[in-house]
Formats: C-alpha cells, sequence, structure tokens
C-alpha cells in the first residue's frame, strides 16, 4: 500500500522547504566571497558583529507552496516574514515562520501541524533565537534554541552547546542564501554550512546541478537547482534525493522542492508570493 510512504515523504517535502531553508540555503552556504567562507571574518571585529548586505528580501514577504504527490494535494506551506522588526538579544531581527498543514481532506489520512521560526539579524544575516513545534500524526516535539552570537552558545530545551561563529538554524540558512551571491555558483561545484539543530553543529553540503526552466502554479521561472548531499545521522536521512529550484535572479525564491522517492516524487510547488524586495526577473510569465 502506498498511503505509508506517501504521507511520510510527502512531509519530508514540507521539511525541505524549511530545511530547503536548508537546501537552498546551503547552496550559498559558503561562497569564495562568503563571510562564513573566512575564518578571519568570522571572529568579532572590535566586539562588533558582522554586516551582510541583503537585497533579496525584506519585511512583510510571503511565500505560499502546494505539497502534493503526483496529482494529488496533500498540504500547504507559507514561509513568511513578519511587517516590521522585532528587537532579540538587542538587536532588530527579522522575525520569519515556515508553517506546514495538510489539507482536511489528508488529515483523516495523515494530519500535519507544524512551525519553525527563526529571528534574523537584520544587519548580520545570522540567528539569535529558533523554536520548532511539530505535530504529526501522534508524534510532537517542542524544540527552542537561544544562540548567542557573541559567546558561540546556544542554549536550548535540551542543553547548553558551543556553537561555531555565526552559525546558522535550519531555517535561518535558507535566508542567508539568498542574501548572497549565487549567480556566479557553476555546475559540479559544492559549499558546506554549519547548521545547529538538536545537540550540535551539522556540515551540509550542497551540490550545483545546473540550470533549468520550472513551471509551478505561480508562473514559470529560469532556476538554478541544487542538491544538499545526504548526511548520515545529520538532517537528512538517506531515504530517497533532494533537490531544490531557485529563481535564477537577486530574490532567490525558492520555486519548487522534489524529493525523490521508491514511489516516485514528491514536491512543493510555489503557488503564490507577495511582498516580495523587488521584481522576479527570473520569471517568464
Amino acid at each position: 500500500m502506498m498511503l505509508p510512504a506517501i504521507r511520510s515523504n510527502a512531509l519530508r517535502v514540507a521539511c525541505c522547504l524549511g530545511l530547503a531553508a536548508v537546501t537552498a540555503i546551503t547552496v550559498v552556504g559558503l561562497t569564495a566571497a562568503s563571510p562564513e567562507s573566512t575564518p578571519a571574518l568570522n571572529a568579532f571585529a572590535g566586539g562588533a558583529l558582522r554586516y551582510q548586505p541583503n537585497t533579496a528580501y525584506g519585511f512583510g514577504e510571503k511565500l505560499t507552496f502546494d505539497l502534493g504527490y503526483k496529482f494529488i494535494t496533500v498540504g500547504q506551506a507559507t514561509m513568511q516574514i513578519g511587517p516590521q522588526a522585532v528587537t532579540v538579544s538587542d538587536r532588530p531581527c527579522y522575525d520569519v515562520k515556515f508553517d506546514v498543514r495538510t489539507t482536511s481532506a489528508f488529515d483523516k489520512v495523515f494530519k500535519v501541524r507544524d512551525r519553525y521560526e527563526t529571528y534574523i539579524d537584520v544587519d548580520g544575516i545570522f540567528p539569535w533565537r529558533f523554536e520548532q513545534t511539530v505535530r504529526e500524526g501522534n508524534y510532537s516535539r517542542d524544540f527552542a534554541a537561544n544562540i548567542d552570537q557573541r559567546a558561540n552558545v546556544a542554549k536550548t530545551t535540551e542543553g547548553s552547546f558551543k556553537t561555531p561563529a555565526f552559525v546558522h538554524d535550519i531555517l535561518s540558512a535558507f535566508y542567508y542564501t539568498r542574501a548572497v551571491d549565487v549567480r556566479s555558483l557553476k555546475k559540479g561545484q559544492s559549499f558546506t554550512v554549519k547548521n545547529f539543530y538538536g545537540k550540535q553543529a551539522y556540515d551540509l553540503r550542497v551540490r550545483v546541478l545546473g540550470r533549468e526552466q520550472v513551471e509551478v502554479p505561480a508562473g514559470t521561472f529560469d532556476c538554478v537547482v541544487v542538491e544538499p548531499l545526504v548526511v548520515e545521522g545529520g538532517l537528512f536521512k538517506s531515504e530517497g534525493r533532494i533537490i531544490v529550484y531557485l529563481t535564477d535572479d537577486d530574490r532567490k525564491i525558492p520555486v519548487k522542492v522534489s524529493t525523490k522517492v521508491a514511489i516516485g516524487s514528491i514536491e512543493g510547488k510555489l503557488s503564490s508570493y507577495s511582498g516580495t524586495r523587488g521584481p522576479i526577473a527570473a520569471k517568464k510569465n
């Protein structure tokens, strides 16, 4: 019977969007010009936090995705930045929420109500706090981490842990990726970024597969295609490939996330967007 496989893997797409959060995220996690790729820039200069230019997104951006298997829509995911800055650790931050929910029809098969939330420093594009609420069938998990970027320590619901400089959570990494330049990336290149989750920071390597034009409910877009390489025991389990499509322009919006499994592909497709910082040049129609 396919339903167990569909319901477990359909929700991987949801995670991928937020983890595409990691996925896409990671793509640009470390480039030659990226602050995180240069150890000297990871240290504080006279006690100052780093500055990362960002023209990709701003307050009020909202991205909505349909989650489905073949012709069956099983849920919806939303990534949204709050309308104004909030103060965390005495710093102005983007309040970013990522919500995943199954449709009312699919709730009868496997109900999901997940939320990921991160508070990202407006100037430095790194997180100060991460929260996760997972409700999937009979499974539930609540997790929170206050990330002290000055002391390199994450204080979580599971303890206190040392972290690398300017470490990311699984959602902030995606927004960091969008803030840096990915247009110079070439097919076959791969990069690594540090993401903190649970009790430690993980290395996640992402490979660039090339470029492709993609059609989704929100339109047709020119995209950069990337794949996070599986890390056993890390953020991704070896249950199939995960492919992420980002608009090939300054916005770097995730247009589609696909996870390939034995029974086919589970996909998340951009259905609508609003509040973007500027035009999406990669859109064809």
